[in-house]
């Protein structure tokens, strides 16, 4: 994985990258082989999701680096909106 998100946006048009968020909620939950992180934002209602091999400690209350991309994600027929994080650094 690549280090520099502005490497990253250029190279991924759809890709955007937020800097200092506050991570007011981390659950993490085991989804077979992989342990799914799904992380809320102060001041934003989407979830932001990404998936790790090993479990990490809590975010809760830490600042966080994100890029990440729009995704819709369709549960027992209804669409739900998601962020897909694809770089996840504690500021």
């Amino acid at each position: 994985m690549q280090n520099d998100p502005q490497k990253l946006l250029k190279k991924h048009q759809n890709l955007i990258h937020s800097e200092n968020k506050k991570v007011v909620s981390h659950v993490q939950r085991a989804t077979g082989d992989w342990i799914l992180n799904t992380v809320m934002i102060e001041g934003c209602e989407v979830p932001f999701k990404y998936k790790r091999q090993k479990p990490y400690k809590s975010l809760v209350g830490r600042r966080v680096n994100l890029t990440y991309y729009p995704h819709t994600e369709t549960v027992a027929g209804l669409a739900f909106e998601t962020m897909k994080v694809v770089r996840i650094k504690v500021s």
